[in-house]
This record gives structure tokens, C-alpha cells and sequence, in this order.
């Protein structure tokens, strides 16, 4: 016989597993020297927004991969679950182009627009974008920023953003950075603290650049341990508003 606990117990359960698969794969951001991730439905989410803007282009399918996998490097920590290592991205989708306009100059508007923002705001090492057309529409259709045919995008806060209350040294330190929207716990544990590592999952704020904030997490929570430990950071969501945490520790 199920009762009502085991079925909460249950439902959280379920929804936790959700949450980690939703996020995806785990982008390597900036070098192996970083010891960096961004969680691919934060870059895919954040992509769409940009895509959005771009005239005479609809993004549909979006995926971020390593370009090529057996030249990729060995991460400068433990990676965490799920982690790709170190190595150029290729970004990957397929677009509907509003006709009326050659389509090369509008692949190569939106192409523009995604390697641009890839790399200079999410600091993502892009080597290629490979884009195809799949459909051509009479006028751009009436839609949501940042919406898009297979990725479902929160109008009101970045997924993977639920904050978590800090606790413990390393935690309240690392939630203190400039930069960090606030602890989250998408994986597991927001902070993970082992023997000689910890792992510290975040949200950035907006208007910060994702590989900054990490780089200033990973020193400032080093520093503040009497092992100085090696740390490695997950980006669950970038441009993620501050608030009062949701959930207790995990």
C-alpha cells in the first residue's frame, strides 16, 4: 500500500530526475584549465533569445555538441555527471527562412548571431555553426521571445534557476560572488564537498559573463578551505533574476 508520503516522496522523485535529464548535457565552458560547465538547456534557452532577433529566421531544432570528439582534452578537475570534456563546440539547427530574401544572407545573419553570442557572451569555444534550412514561410509568424519548434522556454525565469539556500562555508562563499544569481541544485547537491574537490552548481546573473562568474567562484571557494581543494562549476541557467532561495539544502 502507497501512502500519501511515499507518493510526495515519489512525485519529488520523479520531478528531481526530470530536472537533471531536462538539463541536458553539460557544455565544457571556457578551457580545461577552467574546470567549467554550462548545463546545454541554459546555451540552448539563451541561443533562442538571441535567434529570436535575428529577421527572416525561424529557429527550430538546436543542439550543441563537440565538433570533434577525439580531440577533445582532459578537464583540469573531476568532471561532474554527464560533463563533455574540454573541446571546440559545433552548434547545430535547422530554421525556417521567410522567403523574399536569398537564403545564404539569412543562414549567415542567423549564424552570425549564434556564433557571436556563443562565444562572446556565454564564452562557449564554438568552432562551427551548421545550419539548415527545412521550410520556407510566406511571413515571420506571431510568437513569444525565445520560443522555438523543440525547446520549450520559460517566459519568466531561465530553467535550471530554482535557488537553494546556502549552507556551509563553501556554499555561502561562492553564493556571495559577484555574479551569481544564487545557488542551485539541479544535479544534486548545490555545493558537493569531497575529498580535496567540491562542486559548486549556480545560476549567473544577468548582465554577467558566465565564464567571469565561474572563474571568481572557483578561487574564492579554493581560497576559503584550509585544503584549498580543486573546484569544478556547473551553469544551470545565465541571466537568472536574484530572489530568496525556494528550496532547504540538498
Amino acid at each position: 500500500m502507497t501512502t500519501g508520503q511515499d507518493a510526495n516522496d515519489g512525485d519529488g522523485w520523479t520531478a528531481a530526475v526530470r530536472e537533471r535529464l531536462d538539463l541536458g548535457r553539460l557544455l565544457p565552458l571556457g578551457d580545461a584549465a577552467d574546470g567549467a560547465w554550462l548545463a546545454e538547456r541554459a546555451a540552448t534557452t539563451a541561443l533562442r533569445r538571441t535567434a529570436a532577433g535575428v529577421p527572416g529566421a525561424v529557429l527550430g531544432r538546436l543542439r550543441v555538441a563537440l565538433a570533434d570528439p577525439g580531440s577533445a582534452e582532459q578537464p583540469a578537475v573531476p568532471p561532474p555527471p554527464s560533463a563533455l570534456p574540454p573541446g571546440l563546440l559545433r552548434i547545430e539547427g535547422d530554421f525556417a527562412a521567410v522567403a523574399g530574401e536569398p537564403l545564404p544572407d539569412v543562414a549567415e545573419r542567423l549564424r552570425t548571431a549564434l556564433y557571436a553570442y556563443a562565444v562572446d557572451r556565454l564564452g562557449l569555444r564554438v568552432g562551427e555553426v551548421d545550419l539548415r534550412v527545412t521550410a520556407l514561410l510566406d511571413r515571420e509568424p506571431d510568437s513569444a521571445p525565445g520560443g522555438g519548434a523543440g525547446d520549450s522556454v520559460g517566459a519568466a525565469e531561465p530553467f535550471g534557476s530554482i535557488p537553494v539556500v546556502p549552507r556551509g562555508t563553501a556554499a555561502v562563499v561562492a553564493a556571495k560572488v559577484p555574479g551569481v544569481a544564487h545557488l542551485s541544485g539541479s544535479l544534486g547537491a548545490a555545493v558537493l564537498v569531497t575529498t580535496g574537490h567540491v562542486r559548486v552548481e549556480l545560476a549567473t546573473a544577468p548582465g554577467r559573463h558566465p565564464s567571469e562568474v565561474v572563474r571568481a567562484v572557483s578561487r574564492a571557494v579554493s581560497a576559503s578551505l584550509p585544503s584549498h581543494p580543486t573546484v569544478a562549476v556547473i551553469v544551470t541557467a545565465v541571466d537568472a533574476t536574484d530572489g530568496q532561495a525556494q528550496r532547504g539544502p540538498r
